[in-house]
């Protein structure tokens, strides 16, 4: 399957649990449509470097995804739909940041 990175933004007003909701959510497109998501590294809020929607921090959440592209489809039309997310963007890599930093780690232990 191909390998995909998303990253989203949530609105700063919500709980971690209501952003732990809305990955759970998007998750389980993900995998009604044949796909996996392998790492799932919760960034916290953060401040943005300039406004979204009126807003000037916000929790940033990245995904490692592996799935076929149908199923990106239905997750990138998921974020577009729910509000609470102020951005997103996906895409594509041959291999996933941390495990390219864990083998580089392994590599220099020998």
């Amino acid at each position: 399957m191909t390998k995909y990175e998303s990253m989203l933004i949530a609105r700063q007003d919500l709980g971690q649990s209501q952003v732990n909701d809305i990955v759970a959510t998007l998750s389980e497109a993900i995998k009604k449509e044949g796909g996996e998501v392998v790492n799932v590294d919760n960034w916290g809020l953060k401040s943005l470097a300039y406004r979204i929607k009126k807003n000037r921090k916000g929790y940033y959440v990245v995904l490692n995804i592996s799935a076929p592209a149908q199923a990106i489809f239905e997750y990138e039309r998921l974020a577009r739909l729910n509000e609470d997310i102020i951005r997103f963007m996906t895409v594509k890599v041959d291999e996933f940041a941390s495990s390219q930093q864990e083998d580089t780690v392994a590599e220099e232990a020998n």
